[in-house]
């Protein structure tokens, strides 16, 4: 098997061609043409994770962020990018195209969440769900997302004093950095909203709008990329030997 087979898979799993314009999704680093039999998966291709698949002999590194995302001017050979050339190790990312096909949906998965629609587009064809449940307190919700995803810690906002003290029923969900959809989730009637990377003006705008927003952080809202990568990897071509990379970690320490 080589490279472009699993570019191939993944292009059929999450079409490279729905990457927003800004992104750098497909092969960032390597040829096509390599060979592969040890693959690593990860949300980031950090110094460690490229350093680990060196060690280990892989020639495939397979991450949701691009390695790659702004101009390189220079290459040193002690950087990312640098210790990946020198090695002859690949590289493929799927950033937003596997957003928009998968990735939302399976962190609704992971939250016991059913997707009925999207924050934005039409049906289940766009960019976050949102989702119906039974009714959380906004405490209750906080810590199912913890328990669910493993955080440290949840972010949220209270509700402000004349907004009503309501069972939080409509959801919204956006893995990594949704902030930006805040008006959306407002004018679909959400009572709640799940992602990652809020800002003060985003929180403050919920705190008015009396929308609980729910920061689990960019890292616990999209790790969840590594194992499923590894796993339908490992479905999809058997003869390679496909791990999750050890140093797959949040960078973050948290007191």
């Amino acid at each position: 098997m080589t490279v472009k087979d699993v570019y191939s898979f993944i292009d059929q799993l999450a079409p490279f061609r729905l990457q927003e314009d800004y992104d750098n999704s497909g092969l960032c680093v390597g040829s096509m043409d390599r060979s592969v039999t040890r693959i690593l998966t990860a949300l980031d291709c950090t110094i460690d994770v490229a350093r680990e698949a060196a060690d280990k002999g892989c020639e495939l590194i397979v991450t949701h962020h691009p390695v790659i995302f702004r101009g390189i001017k220079k290459l040193d050979l002690d950087s990312v990018v640098g210790v990946l050339a020198a090695k002859g190790i690949s590289v493929i990312c799927a950033h937003t195209s596997f957003d928009t096909a998968v990735l939302n949906d399976i962190l609704c998965e992971k939250l016991g969440l059913t997707p009925k629609g999207c924050i934005v587009g039409e049906g289940l064809e766009g960019m976050g769900c949102i989702c119906e449940s039974e009714g959380f307190s906004p405490q209750e919700l906080a810590e199912h997302i913890k328990a669910a995803l493993g955080n440290e810690v949840v972010r949220y906002n209270r509700l402000n004093s004349t907004a009503e003290e309501r069972p939080l029923k409509r959801i919204a969900v956006c893995s990594g950095s949704g902030g930006s959809f805040l008006g959306d989730v407002i004018s679909k009637g959400c009572d709640a909203f799940i992602t990652g990377d809020v800002k003060h003006d985003v929180f403050i705008d919920a705190f008015n709008a009396g929308v609980t927003v729910y920061d689990a952080g960019h890292f616990h809202t999209e790790n969840i990329f590594a194992g499923y990568m590894s796993s339908r990897l490992k479905e999809a071509f058997p003869e390679a030997d496909t791990n999750v990379a050890f140093t797959n970690k949040d960078v973050l320490n948290y007191k």
